[in-house]
């Protein structure tokens, strides 16, 4: 059962990170809502390029 909930957890923080990020270098909703769809892909792929 506890690793449900981590699992949900972790899920939602990376939506949350990624779009967090999107909007603080896009400043665009679309590519928000598209990173966040994306979540822990993009933050790794944020991270390596930058």
């Amino acid at each position: 059962m506890e690793k449900k909930e981590t699992v949900k957890t972790g899920i939602g923080f990376g939506s949350a990170l990624a779009i967090a990020i999107s909007w603080s270098v896009n400043k665009s909703i679309l590519w928000a809502i598209f990173h966040g769809i994306l979540s822990w892909i993009y933050v790794i792929y944020y991270a390596l390029t930058r």
